[in-house]
């Protein structure tokens, strides 16, 4: 029978606490679990991750809500109606210190800061220029920040090829020495065999050694960019490397197109713009800003007198600095000829990375299918090389000179792989293209 007092009630302190219970180890086991996927595991992750979260470390990326906030806050300034904010003059005088016959006079004012004639126009086109520089300065740290991550990324996948390679090289050498061990216990091999053998494995040990410590700096390297802890052992997980490449774009005739989109030309294509509206500006600020004054005065000679109220209009006018104006009007006109000369350079830059990107894509391909060509007959000649030397047809200097041979088809097969990869970021890097 059921009863409302039982142990198994939801109302039962037994129950909460046991409720509780449950809930703490879920909570730790959530715990654990983001803790174990905040470490990197040995799969590949995508070049597409390392640049998120590379992008999201830099300086650029963290400052950019508060430069926005600014440039949006300057365009608002040079919208406003007056050239600077509006003043208020508070001015009271009193005799009450010496004679103090009832003298009083107390004056409210406000100064109008007034536009020059064409400075509201141009201020506010440089205000936008200099949005557009923002926006293009954005665009060319996030590509800086990919050229990196494309770097430092197939350095460590070449790291990943070489340690695979190295391994299985080790495994081969191990291999052999054990077999020629044996033969020689049997008499079918001279000691001489065994001490090739042995050389053979000392050999891959130090190149499995070697490549472990240049896997582990690269891993640093990718750490220290993206901030993904990445573990030393890499295990024997190395996916293809045109499963991690880049989708190959689509070529364009010339790198004269890119001028609207490439960062590397948008960039100082801004900064040039933006000279521009600035020497404008200072051709028209040829001195500084005139104010318009507006004041009431209320005021009285003495005891008996009425205060007698007055308004009062003014206006100040700064006289000219012909030096000053040259002065400013040449650093703006040298600061704009700087930035068109920049982009002028940047432009034929961008073209010839281009240039030189497009063929080395082409020409790695057929690297590639030739490296690739020459290991597949490699990997066949190393069988048959393989089962005549254990039927004793081929004596062991062959046998090994064939095992080296396969090895280093199967590595620069495997480079050129990844180099085909990476030049295909480097063609995306050199058309302004961000990592996907």
């Amino acid at each position: 029978m059921y009863r409302k007092n039982s142990l198994l009630s939801w109302r039962s302190p037994y129950a909460a606490f046991a409720i509780t219970c449950v809930a703490a180890i879920f909570s730790l086991f959530g715990q654990s679990v983001a803790a174990q996927t905040m470490e990197r595991r040995h799969d590949p992750f995508s070049i597409k991750e390392a640049f998120d979260s590379a992008w999201s470390r830099q300086p650029e990326a963290r400052s950019l809500s508060a430069r926005e906030e600014a440039s949006t806050a300057r365009r608002e300034a040079a919208s406003s109606l007056t050239a600077e904010p509006v003043a208020l003059e508070l001015l009271g005088k009193t005799d009450r210190l010496n004679r103090n016959q009832g003298g009083r006079e107390y004056e409210v004012g406000v100064a109008l800061p007034l536009w020059l004639p064409g400075e509201r126009s141009r201020t506010i086109a440089l205000a936008e220029a200099e949005t557009q520089t923002l926006s293009a300065k954005v665009a060319a740290a996030k590509l800086r920040t990919a050229a990196s991550i494309r770097e430092t990324y197939w350095s460590w996948q070449r790291a990943l090829v070489e340690h695979a390679l190295a391994r299985d090289r080790l495994a081969s050498a191990r291999g052999i020495a054990t077999d020629v061990a044996k033969r020689v216990r049997a008499g079918d091999l001279a000691r001489a065999d065994q001490h090739q053998a042995d050389g053979n494995l000392a050999a891959a040990e130090s190149a499995f050694a070697e490549s472990q410590a240049l896997l582990t700096a690269t891993q640093q390297q990718m750490r220290q960019i993206t901030g993904i802890a990445l573990q030393p052992d890499t295990g024997t997980i190395v996916a293809d490397a045109s499963q991690r490449a880049e989708t190959l774009p689509r070529i364009k005739a010339q790198a004269a197109n890119f001028e609207g989109s490439h960062p590397q030309i948008a960039d100082p294509a801004a900064q040039a713009e933006a000279a521009r509206r600035a020497a404008d500006l200072a051709r028209v600020q040829t001195r500084a800003n005139p104010e318009l004054t507006l004041s009431t005065t209320r005021e009285r000679g003495d005891f008996a007198d009425q205060y007698q109220q007055s308004i009062t209009v003014g206006l100040r006018i700064p006289f000219g600095s012909s030096a000053r104006h040259r002065s400013k009007n040449a650093q703006a006109l040298a600061e704009a000829l700087e930035a068109e000369t920049q982009l002028s350079l940047a432009q034929e830059r961008v073209a010839a990375e281009f240039e030189a990107a497009r063929q080395r894509v082409e020409s790695v391909r057929l690297m590639a299918d030739a490296a690739n060509k020459r290991a597949r007959l490699a990997r066949e000649t190393r069988g048959f090389f393989e089962k005549s030397f254990r039927a004793g047809e081929t004596d062991l200097p062959t046998r090994l000179r064939i095992e080296l041979e396969s090895i280093e088809a199967e590595r620069q097969a495997q480079r050129t792989q990844i180099d085909y990869a990476a030049s295909i970021s480097a063609l995306r890097q050199a058309m302004g293209l961000l990592p996907e």
